[in-house]
């Protein structure tokens, strides 16, 4: 990829096959390594694989990380994953290929990933950083493709490097703030300041009667505890906790009067010494999914959990919602 006289770039890579893919993806990590910037790879176990075969010893210069785990969760891509890795080069330009959408991402989880990649470019306005997303045009849906032309300001397919006369960023994010429609059936719980606890205990009875692997119940006794008490802080004093069962997840949903301005809440990662702010990136960081719609009538924030371990081969929904 041709240099850039601006701090932060952050191009689309289209690619068909496996050759394209490491037609694009290999001459970018080993020209980080060759300049002497930190190099990171965040891509799916596969795609991972194939890259650390084709790196040979040069893998070992670089951080190798499975997006199928790390990046389970949209919404902590960019504290845990992007900001982890560039926050630990300080003064030092860093090379990060990141690729979070995949076949088998659900409709659920694709609203996510989209306001994801718009995030990012304000998550990283003037910092020194290349962020390299690759999209899989053989598997992906058209409409995917499109909104990766909104999300990233350079596309790069068939070896040719372009500006995206497409690009907008902010309106993936305002158009997947989406409604988020619940079943009828939901366990409803009212809560304020002296009902915390009977919030907490709530979401975990029913975890349990669900059948959450008791080793995640205090993800959600603390994810719940944390969206709760924001409600009480900063959501008009009070709000409404529904739990229910959904696709193999455990799903709570926190509803008030209070509205997100900031689009990077939760997706910053905490200062040393930062007191509070840290809410909903816990949460984030907890969670398997959230998603999160805002607006003058307020806040709902929805996370998600596994009730069941199983092997990542992921559904094979891709179609926006």
């Amino acid at each position: 990829m041709a240099p850039t006289a601006e701090p932060f770039t952050h191009p689309a890579l289209f690619y068909a096959d496996e050759t394209d893919y490491l037609a694009g993806t290999l001459p970018f990590v080993e020209g980080g390594l060759a300049a002497g910037e930190p190099v990171a790879v965040a891509v799916p176990g596969q795609k991972l694989a194939l890259l650390r075969e084709a790196l040979g010893g040069d893998a070992d210069r670089v951080k190798l990380l499975d997006m199928e785990q790390a990046g389970r969760n949209p919404g902590r891509i960019i504290p845990r994953v992007l900001r982890g890795f560039a926050d630990a080069h300080p003064g030092r330009r860093v090379r990060i290929i990141g690729e979070p959408i995949w076949q088998g991402r659900t409709a659920g989880e694709y609203p996510a990933c989209a306001q994801h990649e718009a995030l990012i470019n304000h998550a990283f306005a003037g910092r020194d950083a290349t962020i390299l997303c690759p999209y899989d045009t053989a598997k992906l849906d058209e409409a995917v493709l499109a909104d990766a032309r909104v999300t990233h300001p350079v596309l790069i397919e068939d070896g040719v490097e372009r500006a995206s006369d497409a690009y907008a960023p902010d309106l993936i994010v305002s158009g997947y703030n989406l409604p988020l429609s619940r079943p009828p059936g939901a366990a409803r719980l009212a809560y304020d300041a002296d009902r915390l606890p009977d919030a907490r205990h709530f979401a975990l009875e029913r975890a349990g009667r669900m059948g959450l692997p008791a080793d995640r119940h205090d993800d959600v006794a603390l994810a719940v505890a944390e969206l709760t008490t924001n409600s009480v802080v900063h959501g008009g004093g009070a709000g409404t906790l529904w739990v229910w069962a959904e696709d193999d997840h455990l799903v709570c949903e926190v509803r008030d009067r209070g509205r997100l301005t900031d689009p990077l809440a939760g997706r910053r990662p905490a200062r040393p010494g930062q007191i509070g702010g840290r809410g909903l990136l816990l949460v984030n960081y907890l969670s398997d999914l959230v998603r999160v719609h805002t607006g003058d009538e307020g806040t709902t924030v929805r996370c998600y959990f596994r009730l069941r371990r199983h092997d990542p081969s992921f559904r094979g929904v891709q179609t926006p919602v």
